[in-house]
């Protein structure tokens, strides 16, 4: 009897893996759209694009810790899957065993920074206010407080806006199937232009 417990469980957190891994392929191959660099602003760099996976990951969590216990446990699957592509990424860049460990800590403990801020600022409700509050939000972060023009952080926020809302029409059965469909980037330099 107790094996067949043990035996579910570890079929469950296989299960669990498989679909945060595929909810994190999403937000990564989303996080390495070239409109995000070359009219979002953001550099091309490794923490550059740390920052656009955390943008894209963090809304992908939020949703699914709105789905009771199962929506959580996948929750913390997805950061166990994105800090695991991590250390390997660093691995194969050449980053030693011993500096590995402490790159991965510095780069969780970034990560919930980000995440408390984003959190918050989805907290708004939705239109300018939130808005401005995301915009806030990717000054400090993926921006490091030295942002392009503000209407391009406002149209960069407008996109974050538009995955909150994307996700919040997703079911809670898709989510947690590991299927998650993210809108396309828009033209951030037109959108940045239309908006002035």
């Amino acid at each position: 009897m107790a094996v067949g417990r043990v035996w579910r469980h570890l079929k469950g957190r296989k299960r669990r893996r498989e679909a945060a891994r595929r909810l994190y392929t999403v937000a990564v191959r989303q996080a390495r759209d070239p409109i995000l660099y070359t009219e979002g602003g953001v550099a091309d760099t490794l923490d550059g694009r740390f920052d656009l996976i955390v943008l894209h990951v963090v809304p992908v969590m939020r949703r699914l810790r709105q789905c009771e216990e199962a929506g959580r446990q996948l929750s913390q699957a997805l950061f166990d899957v994105m800090f695991d592509d991590m250390d390997q990424s660093l691995r194969e860049m050449g980053v030693g065993d011993l500096r590995v460990g402490k790159r991965v800590k510095q780069m969780a403990r970034a990560f919930y920074g980000r995440a408390k801020a984003y959190d918050q600022a989805f907290e708004q409700a939705p239109g300018a206010e939130r808005r401005q509050a995301i915009a806030e939000a990717l000054e400090r972060n993926v921006f490091n407080n030295e942002p392009p023009p503000a209407a391009r952080v406002l149209a960069m926020a407008a996109y974050v806006e538009t995955i909150l809302d994307a996700l919040d029409g997703q079911s809670a059965e898709t989510l947690l199937g590991g299927e998650v469909g993210l809108p396309p980037v828009p033209p951030l330099a037109a959108a940045a232009e239309g908006g002035q």
